[in-house]
């Protein structure tokens, strides 16, 4: 089955207010650019028709795109006003880059994987999100170059959260990630308090491993 255009737009709509909107997620801002993001074009053409399917999908090399409902509300905990410098760990197929750019004023996203930061870094160039950029790099590291941000999410799970992330974000900033062992974390939104940064556990969540310096070793995946 190949669904059209306006087909494709139709599972969006149902996206958002049988998902997201459903379970929660009211930022205005975030929905909208949900129901803006062409999510089928972010999975593999074979994968397309269940784009908007309530679950993750694969990408290749072991990776996966969000459940849709994760991408809305881990977007929706950095409560971005338009003007912001954000930081992505774990670009993947691009669609979360995708989303925040229509968010913020600058998105930077750093990828381990170099097929999958050139393949997302094409697409976004080919779909018009100019203020996304991609960087191949260790994404435990961050990235110091355009530090500091206002706020940091990253797509993958680390054992803990990794210093440099919390060294490269604005006192007021916000860094939403999934902490805990392979399987199962808790995704938590960290935010200063009395100039301490302090995590708020919000649910229980799946995701791949994040790799690297301060994420998880080859020898443990």
């Amino acid at each position: 089955m190949n669904l059209s255009a306006d087909e494709f737009v139709f599972k969006r709509e149902q996206m958002v207010s049988g998902q997201i909107v459903r379970r929660g997620v009211k930022d205005q801002r975030v929905l909208d650019a949900m129901r803006r993001v062409p999510r089928h074009l972010f999975v593999k053409p074979e994968m397309r028709d269940f784009a908007y399917a309530d679950y993750p999908l694969p990408i290749g090399y072991e990776q996966t795109i969000s459940q849709p409902y994760i991408v809305g509300l881990m977007t929706s905990l950095l409560d971005l006003k338009g003007s912001e410098r954000v930081l992505e760990i774990g670009t993947g197929s691009g669609y979360q880059a995708a989303i925040l750019s229509l968010l913020a004023q600058e998105v930077h996203t750093v990828e381990l994987i170099a097929p999958l930061a050139s393949q997302a870094e094409a697409l976004l160039k080919q779909l018009g999100y100019n203020n996304v950029k991609v960087h191949l790099s260790d994404g435990s590291l961050g990235w110091q170059e355009d530090a500091p941000y206002d706020a940091i999410l990253v797509t993958a799970s680390a054992p803990r959260v990794p210093p440099p992330l919390l060294k490269q974000l604005y006192p007021t900033g916000k860094l939403v990630i999934p902490v805990g062992g392979q399987g199962y974390q808790t995704l938590e939104l960290w935010t200063q308090e009395n100039s301490v940064w302090q995590p708020q556990e919000i649910l229980p969540v799946a995701f791949v491993p994040l790799r690297g310096v301060h994420g998880w070793k080859g020898d443990e995946i």
